[in-house]
């Protein structure tokens, strides 16, 4: 504590003569409090540097590990609507084909009024055979029905008169009955003689190359001149009502997702114009060589859709809603495809799925993924399950 000594000297004769004062100086304490709060401040200061070094120390070491794991590429692929398609090859056919060949026994052919690529009605004439000599035949015929018309006239006159005879005694009842059966056998024989010329009829008739239904000639076999039998084969192709068809070649797991009346797109080879058509009839059965099966897809007539040509066609199977991946995110083994999941941990995880279509934008997972994964895009043959990455979404 600080203070202060005041002094006061008097004369002799009682009045004051001088004033002293003396100062004493404040005590070291004060001083000594001062450096020691300084010194508190500084260790504090001192403490908390050495700290931020030694935090720093620990989190460098992290921060390189964490830059030295493997960067991957990651997309989380959601859920999308795909519409399903299948794309298929296959040839173009007539849908209804109908061989055209000799009905009756044959000959000559004299004309042939149709050629490949005409339209025809149904029992229009295709071609002609000579029938000179079937004439003939039909116009005795025709002959034998008016000689046995005549024999059977006269029998019935004979027997109207024996029944009239016979009330007077004339004619015995036996006569009667010999004439009867003479008229009988005259009549009947009128109607052989009618069935043979029918038939004779009817065989000239089928000497004729009839089309057998409204079509178009895609093919013809037979020239003026030739002579045709039994043995000679097709001679006409037809398409009935000219509707053509294609024939594709469908894997059996596409085969199995097809149904009949869904649409189709049909492109000819060699053609930009698309012809739309539908599905009438998917094979029940699936060749055992190359595990395929056949989806006939049935469209209206168009110059540009030539039987025997070769046509890819895209068959619109229905829409799914699923995760769909590109072709590099998806990995194969013998147990089947699997792809690489990075978890919230940045642990490679394996999880196995299941394929389906392809399509443009990639190939559809039909089970394994719910589309919220983080899928790795890129180099999933140098990973391995439970190793840790850096991932980078795409």
């Amino acid at each position: 504590m600080n203070y202060e000594t005041r002094v006061t000297s008097e004369s002799a004769e009682g009045f004051t003569t001088a004033e002293e004062e003396v100062v004493i100086d404040p005590p070291r304490d004060r001083r000594t409090n001062r450096w020691i709060w300084i010194g508190v401040i500084l260790a504090i200061i001192a403490t908390a540097v050495l700290a931020w070094r030694l935090m720093s120390s620990d989190a460098a070491p992290a921060a390189d590990r964490e830059s030295q794991l493997p960067v991957v590429t990651v997309i989380v692929p959601g859920q999308t609507t795909v519409e399903g398609e299948i794309n298929a090859t296959g040839t173009l056919a007539a849908r209804r084909a109908m061989p055209v060949g000799v009905v009756g026994e044959g000959g000559r052919v004299v004309s042939v009024p149709v050629d490949a690529g005409d339209w025809v009605r149904a029992g229009q004439v295709l071609a002609s055979v000579d029938r000179s000599v079937q004439n003939q035949q039909a116009q005795s015929a025709a002959a034998q029905i008016q000689v046995a018309q005549a024999d059977a006239n006269l029998a019935q006159s004979n027997l109207d008169r024996a029944l009239q005879l016979v009330e007077r005694g004339f004619v015995s009842t036996a006569d009667v009955d010999r004439l009867t059966a003479t008229r009988d056998a005259a009549v009947a024989r009128v109607r052989v003689a009618q069935a043979q010329l029918g038939e004779l009829r009817e065989r000239n008739a089928r000497l004729d190359i009839l089309a057998p239904a409204a079509g178009l000639v895609l093919e013809r076999n037979v020239e003026p001149g030739q002579t045709i039998g039994a043995g000679s084969g097709t001679l006409f192709l037809i398409a009935r009502g000219g509707e053509m068809e294609l024939r594709a070649d469908v894997g059996e797991t596409e085969l199995a997702a097809i149904s009949v009346g869904e649409a189709a797109e049909v492109t000819p080879v060699g053609g930009g114009q698309t012809f739309t058509g539908r599905v009438w009839q998917v094979a029940p059965t699936i060749d055992p060589e190359d595990r395929q099966g056949t989806v006939r897809i049935a469209m209206s007539y168009a110059p540009e859709l030539r039987p025997g040509g070769f046509a890819s066609s895209v068959i619109r199977s229905g829409t799914v809603v699923a995760p769909v991946l590109p072709e590099s995110a998806i990995q194969s083994d013998d147990e089947g495809s699997y792809v690489y999941i990075v978890g919230t941990d940045g642990v490679v995880e394996l999880r196995r799925i299941e394929t389906g279509r392809v399509t443009e934008r990639g190939i559809v997972v039909a089970s394994g993924l719910r589309g919220d994964e983080r899928v790795v895009l890129r180099a999933g043959g140098f990973l391995n399950p439970g190793d840790k990455v850096n991932p980078v979404r795409q």
